[in-house]
């Protein structure tokens, strides 16, 4: 008998209530008692049943990006870039290939309004022939901290206070005071494209460099961008409380509406690419994901289009249950020394195992849809059927072998064991360029919004004074515009 053709769906629903393990339930409306006032009997299996399940409906929370909706859909290869990659599902144009992707906020909970400022993350599942490969980023390119070692405490200043479960930018301008390279990613977090309109109308990024391998072997550099073919649309404050105040799920609603209307959002691919030889002849580390890749002389080269054309049919198990990985690369794309890339490869994978179990790439919305085969054995809530007495490696009873060696970046690595910050710092110049390169109005805005989180009574004069430096370093103007409202004499 194959064990999957009833696996449990509602598509093979009994027109009768049934337990779990499929028997008929004669009363789904009364618990099994003493009489007809109780009290109530343990052998009532269903009741206990019941309970159970209701009780352990929800799973962890994300500790990050616990806000969330997603959707289903294809990219499409438009552009061939076969010279710089071996990656199957990039192997000609016209190639389609599924995709899910999932639209987020990063830090508030679950239930939080989709109208707070707060970076939007942007993550990509491609099914593809040769395994799943997860492109998972934001809506900005870059981020505040630039070394795995900071992430749990960046996170941590953002989060609520402990103490007092709100968020406090008190806390979030302590930590980032230490860290000035965090100023780039602020000056994208307090610009206008702080609260975007919706998920529809957001960039992506792929935030770090990874890097694309040919069939030759050469290595390049690549960063990777999604465009809104709607373009991109933000709120302002004022339209942001008036949205937020009626309806917490506007963004979520928005995506679903849309998609169910016919009304496909899309998104064009493209990518910048550097040879890793040249890398040493900017003025920023292109490994440092505090830095972009300026585009006028990294121009964007495009590859493919992304469409989003099919609601997902259920939120657990699509979106809740749907896990994103860094580490999930494919032939033809890998990694590259980003200490932030690097310290994500182990970290999501550990994540998911926690909140979702250990045979969480199971879950059919994670389980590759290609034909695959290891060893990794039982665990909790293993739904693989299997039937092969070895499970073991090698074996002469077994006639798997490992496959076609694929490459890899075989750079020759030297250095010290040592723990200490990269050489090319440059906090302040990209930071400045961006504000320069504003309206008036557009610099204001911002102005304000420095303003008004260093106003913040528990921002002590010294944290003031810092930020003050920190945005005189990157533009006078803007340092002195700050200093004057919140009373700080500029240092520069």
């Amino acid at each position: 008998m194959d064990p999957y053709k009833y696996r449990p769906s509602s598509a093979y629903n009994t027109p009768f209530w049934t337990t779990n393990a499929g028997a008929p339930v004669f009363n789904n409306d009364s618990a099994l008692t003493v009489g007809s006032r109780g009290p109530i009997l343990l052998e009532d299996y269903h009741l206990v049943e019941k309970l159970a399940n209701f009780e352990r409906e929800r799973i962890p929370e994300r500790v990050v990006h616990a806000r969330g909706a997603s959707a289903k859909g294809f990219f499409e290869v438009t552009h061939d870039i076969t010279h710089l990659t071996c990656a199957d599902f990039l192997r000609a144009p016209g190639v389609q290939t599924p995709v899910i992707v999932r639209f987020s906020t990063v830090i508030h909970e679950r239930g939080s309004p989709e109208t707070i400022r707060d970076p939007r993350g942007f993550a990509v599942k491609f099914y593809t022939r040769e395994g799943n490969y997860d492109l998972v980023g934001n809506n900005f390119p870059i981020f505040f901290i630039r070394d795995a070692m900071k992430f749990p405490d960046v996170i941590h200043a953002f989060k609520p206070n402990p103490k007092t479960n709100i968020q406090e930018y008190w806390r979030v301008m302590d930590f980032l005071s230490y860290h000035p390279e965090s100023l780039n990613t602020f000056m994208l977090l307090f610009d206008d494209i702080g609260i975007p309109q919706d998920y529809r109308h957001i960039e992506g990024a792929g935030v770090h460099t990874y890097t694309l391998i040919n069939k030759a072997g050469k290595v390049t550099y690549v960063k990777f961008h999604w465009k809104p073919t709607l373009g991109v649309k933000c709120l302002l404050e004022e339209e942001a409380i008036r949205i937020g105040g009626t309806n917490h799920s506007h963004a979520t609603k928005d995506l679903y509406d849309s998609i169910a209307a016919g009304n496909y959002p899309e998104w064009k691919f493209y990518i910048q690419t550097m040879d890793p030889e040249d890398e040493h002849k900017f003025d920023f580390d292109p490994l440092d994901t505090s830095k972009i890749w300026p585009e006028d002389i990294l121009p964007l080269q495009p590859v493919g289009r992304l469409v989003l054309n099919k609601n997902i049919d259920n939120f657990f198990a699509e979106n809740e249950q749907l896990a994103f990985n860094p580490a999930h690369v494919v032939p033809g794309i890998y990694y590259s020394n980003d200490k932030m890339l690097q310290g994500r490869i182990f970290a999501y994978s550990d994540t998911h195992r926690h909140r979702l179990g250990p045979n969480y790439l199971q879950l059919p919305v994670n389980a590759p849809k290609c034909a695959h085969h290891n060893n990794h054995h039982e665990g909790s809530m293993n739904i693989i059927h299997r039937d092969e007495e070895v499970n073991y490696y090698p074996s002469r009873f077994d006639p798997v072998c490992p496959a076609e060696r694929f490459p890899i970046p075989r750079d020759i690595l030297s250095g010290l064991r040592e723990q200490r910050v990269i050489e090319k710092e440059n906090n302040f110049k990209q930071p400045g360029d961006r504000y320069r390169s504003w309206a008036p109005d557009r610099q204001d805005r911002c102005v304000h919004r420095w303003v008004e989180v260093l106003s913040d009574p528990r921002v002590t004069h010294e944290i003031r004074s810092i930020w003050v430096s920190y945005l005189t370093q990157a533009d006078r103007s803007l340092g002195q515009k700050v200093a004057s409202r919140i009373n700080v004499r500029p240092t520069l």
